[in-house]
């Protein structure tokens, strides 16, 4: 969380360079409303990604669509994590500028 306002909600705000990744920007922000809604009971949560070069602002409500999209996401991760070995990568065009390279890639 890049940082919070607070007042009658509570607001999330992510700041992001572009778009490229706006799906990952998306749920990324969706987790943190799930969080904080879920599993510390804060209410009336919600967020925004700001995309400061495009001047662009998308707000993020978590829907009951969204919801179980991201708990059948979170369902999947302890299989993942009881994989003999860990999927391999997939290359794709962002992996050299992205911040955990190091952990598919060395």
């Amino acid at each position: 969380m890049d940082f919070i306002r607070t007042g009658d909600a509570v607001t999330i705000h992510e700041v992001k360079k572009s778009k490229k990744l706006e799906r990952a920007h998306r749920y990324q922000l969706l987790y943190y409303i799930y969080y904080l809604t879920t599993v510390k009971g804060i209410q009336n949560v919600d967020g925004i990604l700001d995309y400061p070069e495009s001047r662009e602002r998308v707000h993020i409500t978590l829907t009951d669509a969204a919801r179980f999209e991201l708990e059948k996401i979170l369902s999947a991760i302890p299989g993942i994590l009881r994989l003999d070995t860990p999927p391999p990568p997939e290359k794709k065009t962002y992996c050299r500028k992205c911040a955990y390279m190091e952990f598919c890639w060395v």
